[in-house]
């Protein structure tokens, strides 16, 4: 096991302003065991990446699994709305009926979007990328912490339990460091586990710190081409193991335990893979189901623009079907309420909108782990 010797000097309570440049150890990712959950989990995110072409349009995957991570991650932050009002505030927008939380897990992904382009047609994450990603999922242009005076605080019993660096030229000498590290040659998803571990030690913002590493993580992946969208997320399995979560990253803070920590981390990686390659696998199944249902029982409307256009808005209305499919308003309306007459929809009325839900693609996102 690779571990270097623990930091007698840590103290929670005190700004951890030796925290290490990175790389750790260039012998760490070599490990027999590191070795095989490496392969194991560059395998199943290589095995995403392909089979996410099954579904042709892949505004489908993206609206869906980016929705559930924006509700996921800020879930996390004690950020929580359930998945309709999020889909309320995705259709109707800037609605009175919409409640803060949805607004806010909202923002996260806007803030992600922002990101994944400036990626894909960059080639590189740097800091000022980063630091938007941080101003939109928060609102505000504070940017990196000027003033000390930033603690973590156990919620439950009010107990410090990590003090990050407080100068601000210590937090931007690391955050040059971390950059540089991101965007070097090394495409290893072990890499990804020290990036996530020295973005939340750095804590570089006021606000936003979790939800902008959680974006860093499929970013990276992204950046590396082992994914060409992002539709890889670890926070359902940081909710699901959230105590060994903690207790790793601290182990790295307090003891050097990179190994457990990266363990953990790539075995999640390759869960969440898998978990979403089987909510693919469904989606795909209930895609096809609704185009021969729709084909069958309402010939005379089909189009691929049109069942599309439900799988991409799950809760849809009028204005989606005329920009897909090109028909007037009148005739998008009668769209809708025939698939809503043959069992596929569910008008709802939210505000003044007439929506039609998806039920059953709402049902399965629901209940599909890891999306």
């Amino acid at each position: 096991m690779v571990r270097m010797k623990p930091r007698v000097q840590f103290d929670p309570i005190k700004p951890f302003n030796d925290i290490p440049s990175i790389p750790p150890d260039p012998g760490l990712y070599e490990t027999s065991k590191l070795l095989k959950l490496e392969a194991r989990a560059r395998g199943a995110v290589s095995e995403l990446k392909g089979y996410a072409h099954v579904i042709p349009n892949q505004e489908i995957l993206i609206n869906a699994i980016v929705l559930r991570e924006a509700k996921d991650s800020s879930e996390i932050e004690n950020i929580v709305t359930t998945q309709d009002q999020l889909y309320r505030a995705s259709a109707v927008g800037s609605a009175k009926s919409i409640d803060p939380a949805a607004k806010e897990v909202l923002r996260y992904r806007e803030a992600l979007w922002d990101g994944f382009h400036k990626v894909k047609s960059r080639g590189i994450l740097t800091i000022p990328n980063i630091m938007e990603i941080q101003r939109i999922i928060v609102e505000n242009d504070t940017g990196v912490r000027k003033t000390p005076g930033t603690a973590l605080v156990n919620d439950r019993t009010g107990e410090t339990v990590y003090t990050p660096p407080q100068d601000e030229s210590r937090i931007n000498t690391l955050l040059s460091n971390l950059a540089t590290y991101l965007n070097d040659d090394d495409d290893s998803i072990a890499k990804s586990a020290v990036i996530h571990y020295q973005f939340e030690a750095i804590h570089p913002f006021h606000d936003g710190n979790g939800r902008t590493g959680r974006i860093i993580n499929v970013l990276y992946l992204v950046l590396k081409q082992h994914l060409e969208i992002p539709i890889l997320y670890l926070s359902s399995q940081i909710i699901a193991k959230r105590s060994d979560y903690y207790r790793l990253l601290r182990g790295v803070t307090s003891n050097e335990a990179w190994e457990e920590w990266i363990e953990f981390y790539l075995s999640a990686v390759e869960t969440t893979a898998r978990q979403t390659i089987r909510t693919i696998q469904r989606i795909k199944g209930l895609l096809d189901e609704t185009i021969e249902n729709v084909r069958s029982r309402a010939p005379r409307i089909y189009s691929k623009e049109l069942v599309e256009t439900l799988f991409e808005q799950p809760y849809c209305k009028t204005a989606f079907i005329e920009r897909a499919t090109g028909v007037e308003r009148k005739a998008a309306s009668r769209y809708l309420h025939q698939l809503e007459d043959i069992g596929l929809l569910q008008g709802r009325k939210i505000g003044r909108e007439n929506i039609f839900v998806n039920t059953a693609l709402t049902r399965l996102l629901a209940d599909a782990p890891g999306t």
